[in-house]
């Protein structure tokens, strides 16, 4: 008999490891193979295939994925339509307290997906560029002063409010740059004052981005340009530069380059057999593979010497983690009119993610813990009532255990941008990348400057490596 109930355990412990270990990534590989290989017509013919989804528990993620696609394709009206459903809908989501009850009693994966704090970040900044691009700096701006509010609201309900994702340097520093776009040079200087303020503190400290050289000369430039002489001598000292002024030209070009994809979620488990009638002996069990350890487990229900399947349980508890992919671009800078240009760093995303997830472990294991000990109650009442009834509840709750490996896969891994003092006219930009394991590539834009005018450009770079564990 015993032999018999350790191939059952051996048997229901692989059922529940593999049973449980596809994630949302590989749910959705038709969609992430296309786009993470820059066929960006496939992967919108695959979602207008998918147009089901955007009913579904996984809408949320399909409004998103479908606003990358369209803005990638140039469609920045219809990108703006599926960013605003997406915006919309995880609102309703917030004030929707039974999705949050569901996910507790349930499988999370099976209630509606809501967004990680910096998805609900970066819906502004695509809605913005999008804008941008539609020449409407008015509700660019709006968009990216939603940012910090939204993270303001996101804190707020958070009790302890120790997440360190509680404003963005970035945000700011676009705010200046359509302020700059917009002939306001006074509210842009209050705009790169801020995120230089922003870099200094939780950026450079937290996620290793430090202020970008560009950003102290768009201060020192500002301050100048509204006569702050007083604060343009305080930057001048603290930045270890002096103030030149540019010479006259008639526009600029801004290019925001995104590179590689930011990370996917897996998810750890810990799983546990136990076996009533060994005297308590556990059966631990993860991705590495099964080890036995004799505990003495009194006190529980089921506790005679009987040797059976009724006397098998099963309990599996699942948290989620991220996996990197790694930039196959590690370099990249424009050419334009044979000048060199090279990209500064202005957002982290993976960085961000990262600690966004580790600051909110706590309640993660904290919904987990909950999940499992509603479960082990059902447990026992079954058990209570029909022995061999508590078994299969006990390995019907062990396979159904599963994190919510889902998030916004879409999303570059960083942010980098330069901006290019231009005079009025065509002008010739070509975008170099390299890596060490892909070969140097350029892509070729043209740009017409008129006088006065600011010209915006994104290019995001996909090559990336598949998912790693940290």
């Amino acid at each position: 008999m015993k032999a018999s109930k350790n191939i059952v355990i051996s048997l229901m412990l692989t059922i529940f490891l593999f049973s449980s270990c596809a994630s949302y990534y590989q749910k959705s590989y038709q969609f992430q193979e296309q786009f993470s290989n820059g066929n960006i017509k496939e992967a919108q013919a695959f979602l207008i295939s998918q147009k089901k989804a955007a009913e579904k528990k996984d809408r949320l993620l399909y409004f998103l994925d479908r606003g990358v696609v369209e803005q990638m394709l140039g469609n920045y009206e219809a990108s703006n339509v599926y960013f605003e459903m997406a915006y919309l809908y995880n609102q309703d989501y917030r004030k929707n307290f039974k999705y949050d009850i569901l996910g507790t009693i349930t499988n999370p994966m099976l209630k509606p997906y809501k967004a990680e704090d910096h998805e609900v970040v970066l819906v502004h900044f695509y809605k913005a560029i999008n804008f941008i691009q539609l020449r409407d700096f008015d509700a660019a701006l709006v968009e990216v002063r939603r940012v910090n509010i939204s993270l303001n609201d996101l804190n707020d309900k958070y009790k302890d409010k120790k997440n360190r994702y509680k404003e963005d340097a970035f945000a700011h520093l676009l705010m200046g740059i359509i302020y700059e776009a917009k002939n306001d040079a006074n509210n842009a200087f209050i705009a790169y004052r801020n995120a230089l303020n922003v870099y200094k503190g939780v950026y450079s400290k937290e996620f290793k981005v430090l202020i970008p050289d560009q950003l102290k000369k768009d201060v020192l430039r500002t301050a100048a340009k509204n006569g702050f002489r007083t604060e343009l001598k305080e930057y001048e000292s603290e930045f270890g530069m002096t103030y030149e002024k540019e010479s006259q030209s008639d526009g600029e070009l801004v290019f925001f380059w995104l590179n590689g994809l930011s990370p996917v979620k897996g998810e750890f488990s810990m799983n546990l057999a136990r076996s009533e009638g060994t005297g308590g002996g556990l059966v631990f069990a993860n991705e590495s593979g099964a080890y036995n350890f004799p505990i003495n487990i009194s006190g529980q229900v089921n506790s005679s010497n009987e040797e059976g399947l009724a006397d098998v349980r099963f309990v599996r508890m699942a948290i989620p983690k991220y996996r990197v992919r790694k930039p196959l671009v590690s370099n990249a800078h424009l050419l334009v009119d044979g000048k060199k240009m090279n990209f500064e760093l202005a957002e982290d995303i993976e960085q961000i993610a990262l600690a966004g997830l580790e600051d909110r472990m706590l309640r993660e294991i904290g919904k987990s813990v909950a999940r499992l000990v509603l479960k082990q109650a059902a447990e026992i009442v079954a058990t209570n009532q029909n022995k061999d009834a508590g078994f299969v509840l006990s390995a019907l709750n062990a396979i159904t255990e599963k994190a919510d490996t889902r998030n916004w896969q879409s999303l570059p891994h960083s942010i980098y941008y330069q901006r290019v003092s231009l005079t009025s006219g065509s002008h010739d930009v070509n975008l170099v990348t390299t890596g060490s394991n892909i070969s140097k590539q350029s892509v070729d834009f043209k740009v017409e400057i008129g006088k006065g005018e600011s010209i915006f450009r994104t290019f995001h770079s996909l090559e990336s490596s598949l998912p790693l564990e940290q």
